[in-house]
C-alpha cells in the first residue's frame, strides 16, 4: 500500500568554503526537492562545527556503550530521512574527514561489524536511498586512471548500500572544477544536478506514493 507519509532528503555537505560550487551544488538540489513538493534538510558540517572524532563509548559492542548528545540530536532531526545525499569535494582521492566522521558518528550510529558483514545495518540509511554528487579540480578521466572514481564509488555508494541494504544509490561526478572555468560550466552542471535531483523525487515518489514518473524522467537521467 502506497505511504502518505512526506518524503524527506537529507542533504549533507562537506566543504569549509559557504561560497563554493559545492555549496552552490547543495543549494540547488534543495530547490529542486523543494520543487517536486518534497521535504529537504541541509546538514552543513563545517557550518555546524561538526566534531568528526568517534568517541570511545559511541563503539557498539562495549559495556559502555552510549552515543553522544550531539549524534542523538543528529539522530532525531534527521530521523524518517528517505533519501540521504553527499555533496563534498574529492581531497587526495578521498571525502573531507569531517564526512567520514559523520558517517562513523551517525549514519552508523550503534551498528556492529556483524551487521555491516551482513546487509544489515539500522542506521539512518535503512532501507532507504543514497546519493553521492562530488567535484574535483582533476578531469573525471584522470580520476578514472588513477582508480579514484572506483574508489570513491565503492566507499561512498557500493559499501554503504549493501552494509545497510538500502533500496539504490547512485553517484555524480563534476570534474575540472578550478577558477577560471567558464560561467556555462557551473550553470550547465548546476543544471545537471537539479535534473538528477527532481529524478530522484520522482522515483521515490513512484515507490513510496505510487506516482508515476514522468516520461522524460522514466530513463533516471
Amino acid at each position: 500500500m502506497p505511504s502518505s507519509s512526506p518524503i524527506r532528503h537529507a542533504v549533507v555537505l562537506a566543504h569549509p568554503d559557504p561560497s563554493s560550487f559545492n555549496a552552490a551544488i547543495a543549494h540547488a538540489y534543495c530547490e529542486a526537492v523543494e520543487a517536486a513538493g518534497q521535504q529537504v534538510i541541509l546538514r552543513d558540517l563545517y557550518a555546524m562545527n561538526f566534531d568528526p572524532v568517534l568517541k570511545a563509548h559511541e563503539r557498539p559492542g562495549r559495556s559502555d556503550f552510549r552515543l553522544s548528545p550531539d549524534v542523538q540530536a543528529e539522530l532525531a532531526l534527521l530521523c524518517g530521512a528517505n533519501v540521504v545525499t553527499f555533496v563534498f569535494p574529492v581531497w587526495f582521492g578521498m571525502p573531507p574527514a569531517i564526512l567520514v566522521g559523520y558517517i562513523d558518528r551517525v549514519l552508523g550510529a550503534g551498528t556492529t561489524v556483524g551487521q555491516v558483514r551482513h546487509g544489515a545495518g539500522r542506521g539512518l540509511l535503512d532501507n532507504g536511498h543514497l546519493c553521492a554528487i562530488t567535484t574535483s579540480g582533476a578531469s573525471e578521466d584522470w580520476l578514472q586512471a588513477q582508480g579514484q572514481t572506483q574508489a570513491l564509488r565503492d566507499l561512498a555508494g557500493t559499501y554503504l548500500f549493501r552494509a545497510f541494504a538500502m533500496q539504490s544509490t547512485e553517484a555524480v561526478h563534476i570534474g575540472n572544477v578550478v577558477e577560471g572555468a567558464p560561467a556555462n560550466f557551473f550553470q550547465d552542471n548546476l543544471a545537471r544536478v537539479r535534473q538528477r535531483a527532481a529524478s530522484i523525487c520522482a522515483r521515490v515518489a513512484e515507490e513510496l506514493h505510487g506516482t508515476p514518473l514522468p516520461p522524460q524522467l522514466g530513463d533516471g537521467s
